[in-house]
């Protein structure tokens, strides 16, 4: 069995922190304790570092097959990996859309040999496959998607019928994209009569609109309760939104969960002056009041998880006209960084980022032994640093596409080790090939 032995780090689990040593053998936490004195293959001095469950991104857009000129699996999953993201839930607007159980497995085969993170995949809904979404296996898969906003190719789901269905039947957790889209149409043709074709960025948050977000997933939560579905609405992005959600019952007693992501926790409608294109996302980002209160959502339980939406783009998209730049950036290297930023600013406690960046996301997804720092669970670890600031800059960025809207940004806090299913894959700087990580599993 292969070892690794973890000295001395303060270790942030459960609400807790303390300083412990943590013995790995064979991928899984063995023992946990003040002083563990047996050989390993490997040690770490963790001592004036903390050491934190591995993050669990319940939203990346890899773009493999099809897109793979503006990334991989591969490439992105060494991004994560680098920012301490350990396993990953990836979305199905690839091309072409996952949009049967084949196409779906392919993704899976193409992680099993590329990915240096743990991966899973949605299940993508379209109008017309419901067959194919109810024969998805609960146990192996993350869970189901649905554009209920544009998206690419085939899979805005629009039609009420098939909305009442998937919500009344799917097997499991029914991930949705929430923006109406008539609201949208509307709104972008009473922009293009003010500017034609040369709409400003800065327009993007009026055209996907508070209006829109609200609407959409107020209508996702009254079909979760009408039929009881497991739902989990993703990438919030108003504050009116977040009073959809309860904060008075246990998580794993929720039927209806919401996900933060870190562009909506740091950027607000300002920013599009001197970052332009590169913040454009769907849902757009909004005033600095929504920011403000979507961090309190988090904070005070309304909101439950954090994510990336990580899509990347390359800087030649991006740098086309508003109307032709399309929407999304790149995230998973920076996540946790710039949530310890947040940390450092008194704005969120280290236990706080550990619950909903991790914990939380396992319950959520009722993943199998992980999101916890816990013997006889799988060593998804990540230690960082809270005193050791760097600059995001070109030399460092690992996307494929290169570049990051953090880009010029210093962070204090910095990633040093990241453990994967026991595997250490990246360490002071640099990646540790060899072996890949695994296929998430679910206990349902």
């Amino acid at each position: 069995m292969s070892s690794l032995l973890i000295k001395s780090a303060t270790i942030v689990n459960e609400q807790k922190q303390f300083v412990s040593d943590v013995l790995v053998k064979d991928g899984l936490i063995e023992r946990i304790d003040k002083q563990i004195g047996v050989e390993a293959d490997q040690i770490i001095d963790g001592e004036g570092l903390h050491l934190l469950p591995g993050c669990i991104d319940d939203q990346v857009h890899f773009r493999e097959p099809g897109l793979i000129h503006k990334a991989d699996i591969r490439s992105e999953s060494r991004a994560a990996v680098a920012g301490g993201i350990t396993s990953f839930m990836e979305m199905p607007n690839t091309v072409p859309n996952t949009l049967t159980q084949e196409l779906l497995q392919q993704k899976y085969e193409i992680a099993s040999g590329s990915s240096l993170a743990n991966y899973s995949f949605f299940m993508g809904a379209s109008n017309d496959n419901l067959e194919e979404v109810l024969r998805t296996d609960t146990k192996n898969v993350c869970g189901v998607k649905v554009f209920m906003g544009s998206s690419t190719g085939n899979m805005l789901v629009d039609n009420p019928n098939t909305l009442e269905h998937i919500f009344k039947e799917s097997p499991m957790l029914v991930a949705t994209h929430c923006e109406d889209e008539a609201t949208i149409r509307r709104n972008l043709e009473h922009y293009k009569e003010i500017y034609g074709e040369n709409i400003p960025v800065e327009m993007h948050p009026l055209i996907r609109s508070e209006e829109a977000c609200y609407l959409s997933s107020s209508m996702a939560v009254e079909l979760a309760k009408k039929y009881n579905t497991r739902l989990h609405i993703l990438h919030i992005s108003t504050e009116k939104e977040t009073h959809l959600f309860r904060n008075d019952i246990p998580l794993k007693d929720k039927r209806i969960t919401a996900e933060a992501c870190i562009h909506h926790l740091w950027f607000s409608d300002a920013d599009y002056a001197t970052k332009g294109n590169l913040i454009k996302w769907n849902p757009a980002v909004k005033k600095a009041s929504d920011r403000d209160g979507i961090l309190k959502a988090v904070l005070d339980g309304h909101i439950d998880v954090i994510a990336t939406d990580h899509a990347p783009h390359t800087l030649e998209e991006k740098a086309k006209p508003y109307l032709q730049a399309p929407s999304g950036g790149p995230l998973v290297q920076h996540a946790l960084p710039a949530m310890l930023e947040l940390y450092h600013h008194g704005k969120i406690s280290l236990e706080d980022i550990a619950q909903k960046m991790a914990h939380n996301v396992a319950i959520c997804f009722q993943v199998e032994k992980r999101g916890y720092i816990r013997e006889g669970y799988w060593a998804d670890l990540v230690l960082v640093d809270l005193n050791n600031p760097w600059n995001v800059n070109k030399s460092n960025i690992l996307y494929k596409c290169g570049w990051s809207p953090f880009e010029g940004s210093t962070f204090r806090s910095k990633v040093m080790h990241t453990i994967v299913s026991g595997h250490l894959a990246y360490t002071n700087g640099k990646l540790v090939e060899g072996k890949s990580g695994m296929r998430l599993a679910f206990d349902r």
